[in-house]
């Protein structure tokens, strides 16, 4: 089963029809022993990062995300879930993220028409299961106005170019994050939320 964590955002529902139509089992939950047993993880969100992130340490959220990912299972973060991932943000306040990736979460530079809404093309730069049978070169659903700067280039697997060229997919071990919604771009999205509960198949998680 596949753990959509509910911490107050919008998103949710779409995300958990997303997987149902490729065949996986997912449930809403907030409950941090629902999320404990689940066989992955999924962050989704739209909105701000401050708000995301207080949202989550009320709900003691924090620690459970943490203590999974450090379990080994897989965690699929999707637009603000992906920036989430990462260690602070520049948005409002600089506040501290998850810190399971390394790098900061920045504002699309002055002059681009923000947010950037709309199809966009990804250019695969590394080979990762989450795109495995995508064609580089393929166009996803965007709506973002800050995007994540990795601090480790190694672990971006997909860039876009808006003005700016960014990471639009990170894979680092067991952690995913994309920037685009998967559940909007048509049967190629689905295909990415596929591939992803493939790897919860095929994972072994460590620890308890």
């Amino acid at each position: 089963m596949i753990a959509i964590i509910d911490y107050g955002v919008g998103n949710l529902r779409s995300v958990q029809k997303g997987l149902e139509k490729v065949g996986q089992q997912a449930r809403i939950v907030q409950d941090p022993d629902e999320i404990r047993e689940a066989g992955g993880l999924v962050l989704p969100g739209v909105g701000a990062f401050a708000d995301a992130m207080k949202s989550l340490a009320e709900r003691g959220l924090i620690g459970v995300i943490k203590e999974v990912a450090a379990s080994g299972k897989p965690l699929l973060g999707i637009c603000l879930g992906m920036q989430l991932l990462f260690e602070e943000s520049e948005e409002g306040e600089r506040v501290p993220g998850l810190a399971l990736l390394k790098g900061r979460v920045r504002r699309l530079p002055p002059g681009l028409k923000v947010p950037h809404m709309g199809w966009n093309q990804v250019e695969i730069a590394h080979p990762a299961p989450i795109v495995q049978g995508v064609q580089d070169g393929s166009a996803f659903y965007f709506v973002h106005s800050y995007y994540v700067d990795p601090v480790e280039t190694d672990a971006v697997t997909t860039w876009t170019e808006y003005g700016i060229k960014f990471a639009s997919i990170v894979a680092k071990n067991n952690i995913y994050g994309i920037q685009f919604h998967p559940e909007k771009s048509s049967n190629l999205g689905l295909h990415i939320l596929k591939n992803f509960g493939e790897l919860i198949g095929n994972a072994h998680p460590s620890g308890n």
